[in-house]
């Protein structure tokens, strides 16, 4: 396997290849999301009839599905950090970032769980089925706190940026969901606002201590021999007696784990 730096000091086609399919997938299972929150009874009007809303949920999160396992592929192929296709599958067995890389294992899990469940559903009970679909919500704000902790582009702006407007898009569709309602079910209403606001405080208090801090590659648990790589790679950025720094060299310095 290559590493981000083996050709002309520059990052692999899979290292490109893993943050790209990652942003997407957590675009779509946005998407997702809100539009199973915000119900399509709701959101369903003359012009977008029910079905066309429903077709279209069903068809983002299958889409979300396939780029979340492009994502899982392209991580293991890449080879720069120990990551296995158990790992990939089962919590808690990889050496790399252990938590945060086991939190999107976690995610996968669900969404896999809901498209079994899915195509078994003539086969099992509606509420078996629906208490998976459930629970699969939860793989949006896992999958969320998997990119911050476990991706290295974080304390780049677009993928901040990217993770508050996520964060905004399914607030609006809990507020949607919910005010309307509020009244006639203030407990359900009610947890719902408090969840998506417990989220929105805890990654306001996490993010400046956690991820953009400087140290956030030692404590997320990546490897010493990985944390030796890196600095090396940004001594090779950043020199100014070689005469050969190259903005693939700058990236790779600024952006790897």
């Amino acid at each position: 396997m290559t590493t981000p730096l083996a050709i002309g000091g520059g990052p692999t086609t899979y290292w490109y290849l893993t943050r790209s399919t990652g942003a997407v997938a957590l675009l779509l299972l946005t998407a997702s999301v809100a539009l199973g929150v915000a119900d399509v009874r709701r959101i369903s009007t003359r012009s977008w009839p029910r079905f066309v809303i429903d077709g279209l949920h069903r068809n983002v999160s299958l889409l979300s599905v396939v780029f979340v396992a492009l994502h899982v592929v392209t991580s293991v192929l890449d080879g720069y950090a120990p990551i296995s296709m158990v790992a990939a599958i089962v919590p808690f067995s990889s050496s790399y970032r252990p938590f945060w890389l086991s939190l999107g294992t976690v995610a996968f899990d669900l969404m896999l769980a809901l498209v079994i469940t899915s195509m078994l559903r003539a086969r099992i009970s509606h509420g078996a089925w629906r208490y998976t679909h459930w629970l699969a919500y939860a793989s949006w704000p896992i999958a969320l706190v998997h990119s911050f902790g476990t991706g290295s582009d974080v304390r780049n702006a677009w993928l901040l940026w990217l993770g508050i407007a996520c964060v905004a898009v399914v607030a609006a569709a809990v507020l949607a969901r919910t005010l309307p309602s509020f009244a006639a079910h203030p407990l359900p209403s009610g947890l719902g606002l408090g969840a998506v606001g417990a989220f929105a405080v805890f990654l306001a208090v996490w993010l400046p201590w956690g991820p953009l801090a400087k140290d956030w590659a030692s404590r997320a648990g990546t490897p010493a021999s990985l944390l030796g790589h890196r600095r090396r790679a940004r001594a090779m950025g950043g020199s100014a007696s070689t005469g050969a720094t190259t903005p693939f060299r700058a990236a790779a310095a600024v952006s790897l784990p």
